[in-house]
């Protein structure tokens, strides 16, 4: 569902709802190769994707699983492997991910790109009059020693993909089934623990786009 209010920003916003992680991934490389071929403007795309665990391709990600299959059928999690950096996390609903699919080719710096993805991130937490910061060696955004969000991307011909997912409203427990990241010495929380209050998941999607637009409107448009 294009969202009409996106057309104030230098790029387009999609809510694609609920998906199935699989459905979701096929979807961002059609996007992808339409970027890469020009027939599309750079997108944000929203979703909330139903409940998965999903492996990128840090090595041992794997073993950060804790819990067993017979588990994960239980409650009904799913286990993908995927192409994304990054270590081990978890995705549902509550959760709002974020996929950027965007030309770097302005860039061509993917850590410089990670940098400014946690700055979005920074960015929309403070709005909510919450203090976020970076950790030493660990890509993501922390309150304290509570992980609110992880960022894992990939590129093609210097278009990205994959991108952010932001605790908001989201059961937590299931990240009990895994070392989240592969972090052991924090936690993980959300909008919703740290506000006391449930988050309005389309109202958002708006101040994501405002911190989006904030950050990267000078490296795109030149504005």
């Amino acid at each position: 569902m294009k969202d009409n209010a996106a057309k104030p920003y230098p790029f387009e916003i999609e809510d694609w709802g609920h998906t199935d992680y699989d459905t979701a991934l096929e979807k961002q490389k059609g996007y992808v190769r339409e970027r890469i071929d020009g027939t599309r403007p750079d997108t944000l795309v929203f979703t909330e994707h139903l409940p998965v665990y999903t492996m990128g391709v840090r090595k041992g990600a794997k073993n950060h699983l804790i819990w067993d299959e017979e588990t994960l059928s239980e409650k009904g999690i799913a286990l993908h492997k995927t192409n994304r950096g990054g270590d081990i996390t978890y995705h549902g609903p509550g959760q709002l991910t974020a996929y950027p699919i965007i030309s770097l080719e302005k860039l061509r710096d993917l850590h410089a790109y990670l940098r400014l993805m946690e700055d979005v991130l920074i960015d929309l937490v403070g709005r909510f009059d919450l203090k976020a910061h970076r950790r030493d060696g660990l890509t993501g955004i922390w309150i304290e020693k509570r992980k609110i969000a992880a960022i894992g991307v990939a590129v093609k011909s210097w278009v990205s993909y994959h991108g952010f997912a932001l605790n908001v409203n989201n059961d937590l427990s299931p990240f009990t089934g895994i070392v989240p990241c592969g972090i052991v010495d924090g936690t993980v929380t959300s909008l919703k623990q740290e506000l006391g209050h449930e988050v309005d998941m389309c109202n958002l999607q708006s101040v994501v786009s405002q911190s989006f637009e904030s950050v990267f409107r000078s490296y795109f448009v030149g504005i």
